[in-house]
C-alpha cells in the first residue's frame, strides 16, 4: 500500500515539474519598446567623445563611464556596489579588487542585472606604477567595469556598444606602420585637453610607450593604442 502511494506521489511530482516552463521576465512588446527607446536615447542625447568613443580599429563604439551613468538614470536604475573580494598585500605590494554592481529598478524594486568587475596592479597599465599610490584607481576601475557590465546587460546595449575599451585587445590594423591619421591626431589633442594633461606629460607617455617625442611621429597602430590609454585615464576621473 505504501509503495503504491509513493509511486502516485512521484508520478504527480513528475507531471507537475513537466508543466513548469520558463517565462519571460518582460513581454516581447516591452522588450521591443526598450530597444527602440535605447536607440533613440543614444542618437539624440548621448555625446560622442564624452558618453562613448569611436575610433579606428573597432566596429562598434565603446561605452564610457559618463554614458553608463546616463543610461542608469534614463532607465531608472539605482546602483548598489559591494566589494566581493580584495587582496591588499602591503609587504609584497600586491593589490586586487573584485566589485559587484547590482542594478535595481526604482519602480518595481526588482533586480535588473548584476555586473562583476575586477582590477589589479599586475595589469599592463599599472605594472610600472607605484603600487601604493594606485590603490584608489584600481578600486575605481573595478567599480567602473562592474557598472558597465551590469548596464550593458540591463539595457541590452551590447548590440550598440562594445565593452569598455581597456577590456579589448589592441586592434590589429592593416598598414600599422603608416603614419597616424589626421582624425587620430585630432582625437589625441582633444582627449589630452579634456584630461587637462600638460603637453609635457603626454610627451613623456609617448616616449615611454613608443619611443617618440611627438604625436605626429606615431604610427597608425600606435596612435590607436595611445587613444585607448588616454580614454582609460579619462573614464577614471
Amino acid at each position: 500500500m505504501l509503495d503504491g502511494l509513493e509511486k502516485v506521489v512521484q508520478l504527480k511530482r513528475k507531471n507537475e515539474s513537466a508543466t513548469i516552463l520558463p517565462s519571460l521576465a518582460i513581454s516581447l512588446e516591452e522588450a521591443k519598446e526598450r530597444v527602440e527607446a535605447l536607440k533613440q536615447f543614444v542618437t539624440e542625447l548621448m555625446v560622442e567623445g564624452v558618453d562613448y568613443g569611436t575610433f579606428e580599429g573597432f566596429q562598434k563604439p565603446t561605452l564610457l563611464k559618463p554614458g553608463t551613468e546616463k543610461l542608469c538614470d534614463v532607465f531608472g536604475f539605482s546602483k548598489h556596489v559591494s566589494i566581493v573580494n580584495r587582496i591588499e598585500n602591503w609587504d609584497k605590494g600586491l593589490f586586487a579588487y573584485e566589485v559587484k554592481v547590482t542594478l535595481i529598478n526604482k519602480q518595481t524594486d526588482l533586480i535588473e542585472a548584476e555586473g562583476i568587475g575586477a582590477c589589479n596592479n599586475k595589469e599592463k597599465a599599472f605594472i610600472e606604477q607605484d603600487p601604493f599610490s594606485s590603490i584608489n584607481t584600481l578600486l575605481k576601475i573595478a567599480k567602473k567595469r562592474a557598472l558597465i557590465d551590469a548596464v550593458l546587460s540591463a539595457t541590452r546595449a551590447s548590440g550598440i556598444f562594445t565593452q569598455d575599451i581597456e577590456e579589448l585587445p589592441k586592434p590589429s590594423i592593416k598598414g600599422g606602420d603608416e603614419p597616424a591619421t589626421a582624425r587620430q591626431l585630432q582625437m589625441i589633442f582633444r582627449t589630452v585637453a579634456e584630461l587637462k594633461m600638460r603637453p609635457e606629460t603626454a610627451k613623456e607617455m609617448m616616449k615611454m610607450l613608443y619611443q617618440v617625442d611627438h604625436s605626429t611621429k606615431l604610427t597608425k597602430q600606435q596612435a590607436s593604442s595611445f587613444i585607448q590609454d588616454l580614454l582609460l585615464l579619462k573614464t577614471d576621473l
